[in-house]
């Protein structure tokens, strides 16, 4: 963040809106590239106490209209960090310190409440992040071929998904989801929990998800929680989709 600031200013740009625009040009080819194959998997091999806090892969504002600035910031930067900082506390001195996230959440149900929310905050909106990219996108050859499979069409799927994110009582997210059985899926979850857990009904490896929690999207869409899933689908990351379907 320092180096851009110094690019900005040695460029002289006098305008907010010139900087914004830098601003998101500059992630997009610093920070973009790393988050093509998903940090959000290497975690999972991680010890969760070696968990790490990540950068935003693009401005606060590079999603607007779809979502606006302050909500970008209030949910990564409070939000996000709240679940992160509280995960490492309920898990700091514990045998789960130890555990590889992925290993911890196979087996959740064994965990308290804290590190079962507070982990699942963290790893979800890690993949939320990752999910979406200021740059429109389509999903890959093999995605959409699968999608074709399962759903019957890539339109077919997205009503489902949707619905599963429209019709989630109160808190929750809803997941595109590679099943053991090599089949795609949609669900949902309520508070943090996600398709690696023990507790979910239908497990799997997620690929795509939508966090419907009010805080999401509350700012801009207030109770229109159904306008705010139908406008996802303009800041989609396929590409990053796509990579998690082909590198299962």
């Amino acid at each position: 963040m320092y180096l851009v600031k110094k690019i900005i200013n040695i460029i002289n740009l006098k305008t907010m809106k010139q900087k914004n625009l830098v601003l998101t040009f500059i992630f997009s080819l610093a920070i973009l590239p790393l988050f093509a194959s998903g940090p959000s998997v290497e975690l999972l091999s991680t010890k969760a106490i070696d968990s790490v806090f990540p950068e935003l892969p693009y401005a606060y504002n590079a999603l607007e209209p779809t979502i606006d600035a302050k909500t970008m910031e209030i949910h990564y930067s409070k939000h996000h960090k709240a679940y992160y900082n509280n995960f490492l506390a309920a898990i700091k001195g514990t045998p789960a310190a130890d555990l590889e996230l992925k290993s911890l959440f196979a087996e959740i149900s064994k965990q308290p409440a804290a590190v079962r929310n507070n982990g699942g905050g963290y790893y979800n909106h890690m993949l939320f992040w990752e999910n979406m990219s200021p740059t429109k996108t389509d999903p890959s050859a093999a995605l959409k071929a699968a999608i074709e499979k399962d759903f019957g069409s890539v339109d077919k799927f997205k009503e489902e998904f949707a619905n599963a994110a429209k019709k989630q009582f109160g808190s929750g997210w809803a997941w595109l989801v590679l099943g053991k059985d090599g089949k795609l899926f949609v669900s949902s979850t309520g508070n943090q929990d996600n398709p690696l857990m023990d507790v979910v009904e239908k497990k799997g490896t997620p690929l795509l998800c939508i966090d419907v929690w009010e805080h999401a999207y509350y700012l801009k869409y207030q109770n229109l929680r159904a306008d705010y899933v139908d406008n996802f689908w303009n800041v989609v990351n396929w590409d990053t989709v796509s990579k998690r379907f082909e590198n299962k």
